[in-house]
């Protein structure tokens, strides 16, 4: 159950690593996860045969997650055409209607959405070389297609993918959890921890230049950040134009700090604590609430 919506899943093949269908309760709506292998059995699936909008979903040389967001009539025939169009994916997930209620607007209307949600987002290279055309739709059907849209990240979510969901929202009460980092040569920075790694926020300076101490591995990485934009030169420092979440905070305190950093230590609250303070006395609570007992 996620948010009080029943999720069902049925392994089509038998296989986790197969076909599946996904079904919310109360939701005309339906979703199918397949693989790119799969799709031409899936001719036994007269529904995928209608009007939908669909997920390719892959990975770069580097790695790096890609997407490509598209809608079709026919959907099945859409992917089809797409495996010797498009070679860059390895799964699909579909979402059609039960009762058939999508027509052309609906499906154009809810691509152009995921398009611009999933690159707000910034977390996977969208293949699309055009923003998809948004059609116009009555006020009723543009409140009706947002619900379908929610129930799509959703699903999106459950299925493996976080194409859609924000690097981090931080309310008036997290805004007590960012950790602060200060170096030289420019470094200053401000994070928080999240089930995902440790977000560097936007607007965050990592050193203007690494010592020449630096492990290899995160020279490595500090380049390739560069590279990639993570990192904009600004002469004096490097500055992050967007959220980046780091696998841990000892590596984002090397980037920031242009130095091998203990995260652990050197990122700190406003109040001068540090992680490691902060994880030590949580253990020291919970040991003294287990006393009490």
């Amino acid at each position: 159950m996620v948010f009080g919506k029943t999720i069902k899943i049925f392994l089509i093949d038998g296989d986790p690593n197969g076909r599946m269908s996904c079904e919310l309760s109360n939701w005309t709506g339906k979703a199918y996860k397949i693989p790119r292998i799969k799709v031409k059995d899936c001719s036994d699936r007269v529904d995928l045969q209608s009007t939908g909008v669909y997920l390719l979903f892959g990975r770069n040389d580097e790695g790096k997650e890609q997407v490509y967001i598209g809608e079709a009539e026919s959907t099945l025939k859409r992917l089809n055409q797409h495996l010797n169009q498009k070679d860059f994916w390895n799964e699909t997930i579909v979402f059609i209607s039960k009762d058939e209620n999508l027509n052309k607007a609906h499906i154009k209307y809810i691509e152009n959405r995921l398009h611009d949600i999933a690159k707000e987002a910034n977390r996977y290279i969208i293949e699309n070389s055009t923003t998809p055309t948004q059609s116009s739709i009555s006020e009723s059907d543009r409140a009706e297609m947002e619900e379908f849209i929610d129930n799509i990240k959703m699903l999106v979510n459950t299925l493996g993918h976080k194409v859609f969901d924000e690097k981090r929202v931080v309310s008036p009460k997290s805004k007590q959890d960012i950790f602060y980092i200060k170096g030289n040569r420019g470094a200053e920075g401000q994070g928080e921890q999240t089930s995902e790694g440790f977000v560097v926020f936007k607007g965050s300076k990592a050193a203007g230049k690494a010592v020449a101490s630096m492990t290899q591995s995160l020279v490595n990485l500090r380049q390739k950040l560069i590279n990639d934009g993570v990192l904009v030169d600004k002469k004096e420092y490097f500055e992050f134009p967007e959220d980046h979440i780091f696998s841990s905070p000892s590596t984002a305190a090397s980037i920031v700090l242009g130095r091998n950093a203990n995260g652990l230590q050197e990122w700190k609250l406003k109040d001068g604590r540090s992680i490691k303070e902060i994880e030590s006395d949580a253990k020291k609570e919970k040991k003294d609430i287990q006393t009490l007992l």
